[in-house]
């Protein structure tokens, strides 16, 4: 296999140019072939035209072709999408040389559902078919050595030492290096398996049969305890029948002297009885005297009482009669005062209705004060009417400035709802829109807040038009009509309070005023209803600014109807941007093709200018509320003069009814001064007529006490008779009750004797009745304890209790406390053997055996290993040597290239355990400059340029030892500095045209002055645009002929 050619990339193929739009990938627009075939030549291949001519579409359609994935071009991802915009198929061919026949593959890639068809030599295949063809020519168009298209030249620089290692075997090894490659790796996992997985799974076999042993030992532990916890268990019922057969008995012997004492106290009870009935017989004798002193004593007190009742009774006449006398000679000192000051009142009266005039020309004054003061009454009535209708229109202005200013803050709620969105998503913008509402006056001219919140959507559902349209950054933007002023503002902020801010300057003549290409009335065919201008509101400046800048006064808004004609709307409109409902179409033309080219994106949703404001309206209440004021400042002016006017009335109306009271008093006066003289006097003569004797009624007075003094005495001697019987009679009471008391003490210690002598006796009843009920009750507990002992060891009511059993009693406790001590020792030692059972006695035995198995088959494996090891040692030596030597040579030429260039470059087998395949990688380290040391090639460490100097030069080592039939390298020079630029050109020219080394395709979008050029150098200028010719009637014979005929004309 010397060669590929390709013979013919036809069909529909496209070129894929990237469209930039705010630094994010958009959309891919395929460009322009609808027919091409290159013939390339055998060695070197230099493809060179300018960038958008189509070069990558030839390393596309050869990748395509050769069954690549479209993932290694590092393009589109689907292979529809390298299929020109407009077509439905496209078609790759590509001629493979191959001895004894060429192979033709064929693969026609269909769009709609991104499926491909395949031919070989123009019959219907399969993709495994064709890639087992591709691999048998060692073609490997995803290896970075062999195939490096433009958009993963990066990539070489990230591959990792092992993979640089791989692809180097695959590309320019012998077929079996990568085999014995994968074989080593392989075998080193299947070996390190070996050596750990039955050694771990014997020691866990171990270590946790290690565990069982220590469990079956605390299972043979605990089952001691138990035994010993059944032998105390048949011990105890026997201790407790010996100690209940020893209380019995001690019960029985204490029941025997309880019944002697109770037989000896009854015998000495009899005497003591007779004795208290005879005492009790004295007692009651005394106890019924006693009872008839105390009768005749309490009716002799009761005649006591009553007699100085009675005594009391007549003080309290005597009393009486005094308080009587007392009262008549005040009530006579009190008429003699009222009578005074009666006549004192009715000389007053009579001397002040001697000074008082005659009343009768006092009417016609009265008279002449009532008129005025109906009038006043009227002037007040007209004062008031007024005022209230002036109220009721305050009160309706109140209530309409009420509402006018509920809307207006309305209004400032939504803006401030946008300067909320303001702060939360732009901080600094908000701190310099703070800054600048205190800092006005320090402005020649005005100055617009952010667009964000200058702009008032006049529907909030067009917003999202407006904000896909204004960049992020000019929509937070301040915007200045004054250059001067915006200096001054960012200076501020951006130097001295380091905010990050944007501000943009309106243009000096406005553009506010601009008028659309067409008018919208136009446009109503296309479904355009709109020009982005008319659906917001803005200030002046702000405005002439989006005019000016994104000329929203000629970008037309339509509507879905829009979408579905949109490549007739860009071709008859001329528009250079518009939208539809959900979209946005930017237009140009090629500066290749003269083509018309559009793109489109869907619109973002709005997420600032949803809060529309009507700005007529604000406008409008704004006017209104200041009409408002006007109106209420009006009507509290003629408020205040109609309550002056109203205070002055109120003021005479008040001096006019003094005036009228002081009338009507002066004349009222004397006939009450006249009426009361009268009444006094009739008053007068009563109190004379009311008088009262004094001293008739003192001697009437003292008369009746003398005669209530003498019943007085009478009753107080016979009171002190009855006090004398009375005392005679309690001193016989106490004599009686003397007696009665020694009578009733002998009579009580009597009782209290007896009472002990029977309390004694009862208690030794009970005694007696006690212990013979515990003797019974402790003789049926010996009973059943005996049973129950009996039962604890399995013996019949007959039966002895075994040697071996009363063996095992002696050494063990012979009390219950120290039974029950022991007993809870063991218990709860035995319960610290928790899940154990006679299975882990079995499962440590099963265990065991499978030990032993594990420990026989890990010889065997061990066997076996070696024999893995024999077999990586020999692979390894196969594989080892080869690649060391191959290493060797790439190392040399890289070497000896670096040193053309006055550089140094190395390459070695770099690894950091020789046992570990998998750990193996090719190393490259290079220097540019003489100072530096060797640094491994890195996507960090080396420039751009230096990268692609060291890939450029590592596959040109690669291209004399190179197995495969052709190497393709696309753009590769372009972060070249012209010096490295053209001794790589020189190196590639050299190695490429050996005879020695396999097709290259050098693909570039130019190229130095004054190169070195081979004679086996093939160069393909590719060449586009919209005067081209078509490829059918490209005549390259025809060219020649016709520039030799200029030639001769021109001698």
């Amino acid at each position: 296999l010397d060669e590929v050619v390709v013979s013919a990339v036809s069909g529909n193929g496209a070129q894929l140019l990237r469209t930039v739009h705010e630094d994010k990938p958009l959309s891919y627009i395929p460009e322009t072939y609808d027919n091409c075939e290159v013939s390339p030549g055998p060695h070197l291949n230099m493809i060179v035209g300018a960038n958008g001519t189509g070069k990558s579409s030839i390393v596309c359609a050869i990748c395509l072709g050769l069954a690549g994935k479209p993932s290694f071009i590092g393009r589109a991802d689907k292979v529809g999408l390298y299929v020109k915009r407009g077509c439905s198929k496209g078609l790759v061919e590509i001629e493979l040389f191959k001895t004894p026949k060429n192979l033709i593959i064929t693969r026609e890639i269909h769009v709609a559902n991104n499926a491909s068809v395949w031919f070989v030599n123009k019959k219907p295949s399969t993709l495994k078919i064709v890639e087992e063809q591709i691999a048998a020519l060692n073609i490997q168009v995803g290896n970075l050595c062999q195939f490096l298209p433009q958009d993963r030249v990066g990539e070489f620089a990230k591959l990792s030492k092992t993979e640089l290692l791989e692809a180097t075997e695959k590309s320019v090894g012998p077929p079996e290096m990568y085999q014995f490659h994968c074989e080593l790796k392989n075998f080193r996992e299947r070996e390190r398996e070996l050596e750990v997985k039955k050694t771990n799974f014997l020691e866990k076999m171990k270590q946790r049969n290690e565990r069982y042993k220590q469990d079956v030992e605390r299972y043979y532990e605990r089952k001691r305890h138990l035994d010993l916890i059944e032998m105390l268990e048949r011990k105890r019922p026997w201790v407790e029948y010996e100690n209940v057969r020893q209380e019995h008995e001690e019960v029985k012997q204490n029941r025997d002297h309880a019944k002697e004492e109770l037989k000896k106290l009854q015998q000495t009870q009899s005497p003591m009885t007779q004795q208290i009935q005879e005492v009790e017989k004295q007692w009651r004798n005394l106890d019924i005297k006693i009872k008839e002193k105390t009768a005749e004593i309490k009716d002799t007190s009761q005649r006591c009482k009553q007699k100085q009742d009675a005594v009391e009774k007549k003080d309290k006449q005597i009393e009486e009669i005094q308080q009587a006398l007392r009262i008549k000679n005040d009530e006579e000192m009190d008429r003699q005062k009222r009578m005074h000051n009666a006549r004192k009142m009715i000389e007053d009266w009579q001397n002040e209705l001697n000074s008082t005039g005659n009343s009768e020309n006092l009417q016609p004054q009265i008279d002449s004060i009532n008129n005025e003061l109906r009038q006043l009454q009227e002037e007040k009535a007209n004062i008031d009417g007024e005022m209230s209708d002036l109220r009721r229109e305050r009160e309706n202005l109140e209530r309409e400035k009420k509402r006018v200013t509920d809307r207006i803050v309305q209004f400032n709620n939504m803006m401030n709802l946008k300067e909320d969105k303001l702060r939360g998503r732009y901080r600094d913008t908000h701190n310099a829109l703070l800054w600048l509402r205190e800092n006005k006056d320090r402005f020649k001219r005005s100055v617009c807040e952010p667009m964000m919140l200058a702009i008032n959507m006049k529907d909030n559902r067009h917003a999202k038009y407006v904000e896909n349209h204004i960049s992020a950054n000019d929509m937070r933007a301040f915007v200045f009509e004054s250059q001067e002023d915006m200096e001054i503002f960012l200076r501020e902020v951006r130097d001295h309070q380091k905010l990050k801010v944007n501000a943009v300057c309106a243009p000096i003549v406005s553009c506010a005023e601009n008028r659309p290409s067409r008018s919208v009335e136009e446009l109503h065919q296309y479904g355009v209803f709109s020009y982005l201008r008319e659906l917001f509101d803005a200030p002046h400046p702000v405005m002439s600014y989006l005019c000016s800048q994104y000329r929203v006064h000629d970008v037309p808004v339509g509507t879905e109807k829009t979408r579905s004609m949109i490549e007739r709307v860009i071709q008859e409109t001329k528009f250079k941007q518009i939208y539809t409902a959900e979209e946005r179409y930017s237009v140009r033309v090629s500066a290749y093709t003269n083509q018309t080219i559009s793109s489109n994106t869907s619109l973002r949703p709005a997420q600032f200018l949803t809060v529309t404001v009507d700005a007529d309206e604000r406008r409008q209440l704004e006017n209104q509320l200041k009409d408002i004021n006007r109106l209420f400042q009006l009507r509290d002016t003629q408020l205040h003069t109609l309550y002056e006017r109203q205070k002055g009335l109120e003021r005479k109306d008040n001096e006019l009814r003094q005036q009228k009271k002081e009338r009507l008093e002066r004349k009222n006066k004397r006939k009450q001064l006249e009426s009361k003289i009268s009444m006094k006097h009739d008053s007068l003569k009563q109190m004379e007529q009311d008088a009262i004797n004094l001293e008739e009624e003192s001697q009437q007075t003292n008369a009746r006490i003398k005669e209530i003094n003498v019943q007085k005495a009478k009753l107080v001697t016979e009171l002190m008779q009855l006090i004398k019987n009375c005392i005679t009679l309690n001193i016989l009471k106490v004599d009686l009750v003397l007696q009665s008391t020694t009578v009733n003490s002998k009579k009580n210690r009597l009782e209290s004797d007896y009472k002990a002598a029977t309390v004694q006796l009862r208690a030794l009843e009970q005694q007696v009745s006690d212990l013979g009920g515990k003797k019974r009750v402790l003789l049926e507990k010996c009973k059943g304890l005996m049973r129950k002992a009996r039962h604890a060891c399995n013996l019949s009511p007959d039966q002895e209790i075994p040697k071996d059993f009363q063996t095992a009693f002696q050494d063990l406790p012979s009390t219950l406390d120290e039974i029950d001590a022991l007993l809870n020792e063991e218990k709860s030692r035995a319960s610290c053997f928790t899940g154990l059972n006679a299975s882990v006695v079995e499962e440590y035995n099963r265990r065991a055996q499978e030990i032993q198995q594990v420990t026989e088959e890990l010889e065997e494996k061990k066997s076996e290993l070696e024999s893995y090891r024999q077999n990586i040692s020999q692979v390894k030596e196969r594989w080892l040597t080869p690649l060391k030597q191959l290493v060797e040579q790439i190392n040399e030429k890289f070497s000896n290239f670096f040193s053309s260039m006055q550089c140094a470059g190395e390459v070695d087998l770099h690894t950091e355990n020789e046992e570990e395949y998998d750990k193996y990688g090719i190393r490259i380290r290079v220097k540019f400059r003489s100072n530096t040391q060797l640094h491994e090639l890195t996507p960090h460490h080396q420039s751009g340029g230096e990268r692609s100097v060291s890939t450029m030069l590592y596959l040109m080592a690669l291209q004399e030892l190179n197995r495969c039939p052709f190497r393709v390298v696309d753009e590769i020079n372009q972060g070249m500095d012209p010096v490295n630029e053209r001794r790589v050109f020189e190196m590639v020219v050299k190695t490429a045209c050996k005879e020695s080394t396999s097709q290259y395709f050098f693909i570039t979008p130019k190229l130095l002055q004054n190169l070195t050029y081979a004679e086996k150098m093939t160069v393909l200028f590719v060449y586009n645009g919209p005067f081209m010719l078509e490829p059918t009637k490209w005549n390259l014979k025809a060219f020649r002929r016709r520039r030799r005929q200029f030639e001769q004309m021109d001698q």
